[in-house]
């Protein structure tokens, strides 16, 4: 059974424009990983700043390609270092992002496998970071980062989407195996254009 937070939709209307990447987590370390997630988010940002100016009317408006390729590399960039950082590599499951290309927007969906005894701890994170103002929350984690050096939690990535790009944001966390037990977590961000 799947268990759903924030703004996620499993009835997302069909996308003939998409791109998915999928890499293995145990094939390098993950210091290696960091840039590699740099050079595929900036890849999709390339890619999908080819549809804009997605008008005529809007072929004026130059800085449109520039603020989605910033926009799109920012975005898959934290949701790739997300997914490497709290995947699970025992179970070798692989992490993909797919960014997709509707009519009103774009939406990204990043899938992990995530340690069964952390995803209490990663939903009770959700549900904090949710739960209100995201620039006011975004202080108060910065404060809290400040004080706690060590703190690899903090949901700043995510509190940066949904404030600074207006960003819907969900989670659902599936169990797909039972024996041993193999957890994913899918996040899907959604932007207006």
């Amino acid at each position: 059974m799947a268990q759903i937070f924030g703004n996620f939709s499993d009835q997302l209307s069909v996308s003939q424009e998409y791109l998915t990447i999928v890499l293995s987590p145990s094939s390098a370390p993950l210091q290696q990983r960091w840039h590699n997630n740099g050079l595929s988010a900036d890849f999709m940002a390339d890619y999908f700043a080819t549809f804009f100016p997605r008008s005529e009317e809007s072929v004026s408006n130059n800085n449109s390609k520039v603020k989605i390729k910033s926009i799109v590399s920012f975005i898959a960039n934290e949701l790739l270092e997300n997914s490497m950082k709290f995947s699970d590599y025992a179970t070798g499951y692989p992490i993909s992002i797919t960014l997709q290309l509707h009519e009103d927007g774009l939406v990204f969906l990043a899938t992990n496998s995530l340690n069964v005894h952390a995803v209490h701890h990663f939903q009770s994170l959700i549900q904090e970071i949710t739960a209100g103002d995201p620039r006011e929350l975004m202080i108060h984690r910065l404060e809290k980062n400040f004080e706690e050096q060590n703190n690899d939690t903090s949901g700043l990535g995510l509190l940066t989407m949904m404030s600074d790009y207006l960003a819907r944001i969900g989670w659902k966390f599936e169990t797909i195996q039972k024996d041993p037990e193999i957890v994913t977590v899918t996040t899907m961000v959604s932007l207006g254009l």
